[in-house]
């Protein structure tokens, strides 16, 4: 029997690579089957990655079946183009951001021999903290489903056959039931059933296609199964932010196509007007309070600061001007205001707003923004320059006050103010001893978390957690080359089930032969993917300055144009890159990969006479190096290096 899986990837290789290794790890003894062994074909379409995951995979996989598309061309489209080509008895759709256990397939098969009804499977799955995602088994998104989901009311009567009917929270999630709705990051169909129901509708690019596939198999006569004698883990990441414009428009999208197609007459039009009024209403909500969340301490700082500078102004002008006349309304209303908005935006270039927070960011961001303030103050005429002493007593409370409020939030223990020194996280080891050896001088080398202890032999769930409670462990990290997922999984899931209080521990699992560490439940979130080549450059302060650097560079480029185009070596190119930079489409030095945009210069061109002759891999050890160790003077001095090469 032959089984084709296809995976979708865009710009998730680490997550590929462990789920290909899960994947090809698989035992195929079949156990229904007597005398057949199940046999895999495995295509990865990748959706124009930056990341080097097709590099990845043809180095890592060369018995992949790999398709390489140059542009994002969404789910639906992707996935039929490797269906288009499959020869499998059974096909499955896996998302590359999961993990199977060793024989999820073998069993998959088995119930597909024993079940000829059976078109459509899917199987339990847990994301990366041991616990039950409810969307591997869902119903039918009926008006009244729907509204109970979106409304809440799902989570009063999680287990009501009508309320919860989103995710048949009626039926149990331990034992195998018909279902109505196949999650898409695992979803495998039969041939006899793919030859009736045809590919996916590439009228979705995103979301809505499982849902209408998974119907339209139930449609030709077959019976979609949830089948949970085998899990996978999934970590649960998304291409677009929940809330976000472009998540609106692409669900709602994905949804009015569904209600279109199913739904006829006034249920159509109703059903659609409740949907466009809840998600762009939940969308509205959650957009108003990211906003809300942006602006709130920049608002405090400003009032707190206008003030304190208002204050001092009134002392100022009572006892020492002996005039409270002294100043004019414009002071106050304007020349005040501009005073603090600069000492703000200075704090802000220096990452004085980000978190968590660094008081030495908003030091130094107050000490730049008043230097600055002094020079303009000895540029005004003279009838303009109202106090000197009053700009620096404005300045320190403005700075005394920003600390101030941030100490008052580390107090609060508000998330992202903690002002205590952190410690570094402890974790704990589970696998042989050169296994664990080679995890501790990976962080070691990160220098981002400290192993406390190991565990050489495969503990249960009881001694694992008191190994937690007695080190104070952060982390658990598993040693996929000697454990199984299926053991990773019963350890996990077990953790999480213990009576008492729950243990506090997010898990990682460290795929053999690599340098890199997956975990928790979030494929997007950057805490829980710690890599070898840890990069200095995707801080948020180091993004920021460095796309200031690119437009200020571009701007100046152009502005002296008709000086620096005559000498240009590449002449053609000069007003396309400055443009390209100006826009966002390049950066001035970049890698090419992930972490950057693509770059008109990369780190090699430091070294103008020999970048040419520089091999691939020390071309990479360059881009690493330029990774991890970012300072915005590399960035002017290979510029500057490369003037007349623009």
């Amino acid at each position: 029997m032959l089984l084709s899986i296809v995976i979708v990837n865009y710009n998730v290789k680490y997550f590929l690579e462990q789920c290909l290794e899960s994947v090809f790890r698989s035992d195929l003894t079949l156990k229904e089957v007597p005398g057949e062994g199940l046999e895999l074909e495995v295509y990865v379409v990748d959706n124009a990655s930056v990341d080097g995951s097709v590099e990845m995979v043809r180095e890592r996989f060369p018995q992949v079946h790999l398709i390489a598309n140059r542009e994002n061309v969404g789910f639906a489209r992707a996935n039929n183009q490797a269906l288009r080509l499959c020869n499998g008895d059974l096909m499955l759709l896996l998302n590359p951001d999961t993990v199977v256990e060793h024989d999820t397939f073998a069993k998959c098969a088995d119930f597909y021999a024993t079940h000829p009804d059976c078109g459509g499977l899917g199987v339990k799955m847990i994301n990366g903290e041991g616990t039950y995602l409810k969307e591997s088994k869902r119903g039918f998104p009926t008006p009244a489903a729907s509204f109970y989901k979106m409304s809440g009311l799902i989570h009063l009567f999680p287990h009501s056959r009508s309320i919860a009917a989103y995710y048949m929270g009626h039926l149990s999630d331990d034992e195998t039931n018909p279902i109505d709705i196949l999650p898409g990051a695992f979803l495998m169909i039969s041939r006899k059933a793919m030859e009736k129901v045809g590919l996916l509708d590439e009228s979705y690019f995103m979301y809505g296609e499982d849902i209408d596939f998974s119907w339209r198999i139930k449609l030709a006569g077959f019976q979609n199964y949830y089948f949970p004698e085998t899990r996978i883990i999934h970590y649960k990441g998304e291409s677009t932010k929940r809330g976000s414009m472009n998540y609106v428009y692409t669900f709602y999208n994905a949804m009015s196509i569904f209600v279109r197609r199913y739904f006829t007459g006034r249920n159509a039009k109703f059903f659609n007007l409740l949907l466009h009024i809840a998600i762009w209403g939940r969308a509205t909500l959650a957009w108003m309070k990211r906003v809300l969340q942006a602006v709130a301490l920049p608002v405090v700082d400003f009032v707190v600061a206008f003030a304190g500078f208002w204050g001092l102004k009134q002392l100022w002008a009572t006892y020492w001007a002996a005039n409270v006349n002294y100043y004019p309304p414009q002071y106050t209303l304007l020349v005040i205001p501009l005073y603090i908005l600069i000492l703000m935006l200075c704090s802000w270039l220096y990452g004085g707003y980000e978190r968590p927070v660094k008081l030495m960011r908003i030091v130094k961001g107050m000490a730049v923004g008043t230097a600055l303030l002094l020079v303009f103050y000895s540029l005004l005429n003279e009838s303009q320059r109202y106090s000197r002493a009053l700009l620096l007593l404005g300045c320190g409370w403005t700075l005394l006050s920003s600390l101030g409020l941030r100490g008052l939030l580390s107090l609060l223990h508000q998330p992202g103010f903690d002002l205590r020194p952190q410690a570094l996280r402890r974790c704990i080891t589970v696998g042989s001893e050169e296994e664990t050896t080679r995890v501790r001088q990976l962080y070691e080398s990160l220098g981002c978390a400290q192993v406390v202890n190991s565990l050489h032999t495969l503990p249960d769930s009881q001694q694992l957690s008191d190994t937690i409670h007695i080190y104070r462990a952060d982390e658990v990290i598993f040693c996929s080359k000697d454990l199984s997922v299926q053991q990773i999984i019963d350890l996990m899931t077990e953790l999480s089930q213990l009576p008492g209080k729950r243990q506090q521990v997010e898990y990682k699992i460290v795929p053999s032969d690599s340098d890199f560490v997956i975990g928790s439940n979030s494929i997007h979130s950057a805490e829980d993917l710690y890599i070898e080549e840890l990069r200095t450059i995707v801080s948020p302060l180091n993004r920021r300055n460095k796309r200031l650097l690119d437009l200020v560079a571009a701007l100046l480029l152009l502005v002296l144009s008709p000086i620096l185009f005559w000498p240009q070596r590449r002449k053609r190119l000069f007003f396309a890159h400055c443009w390209q930079v100006l826009v966002g489409r390049k950066t001035w030095v970049g890698t090419n990969g992930n972490e950057t945009r693509p770059g008109v210069f990369g780190p090699e061109n430091a070294l103008i006479a020999h970048s040419k002759h520089l091999s691939p891999e020390v071309k990479e050890r360059l881009n690493l190096r330029y990774l991890r160790n970012y300072k915005l003077s590399t960035d002017i001095q290979i510029l500057i290096r490369n003037l007349f090469n623009i």
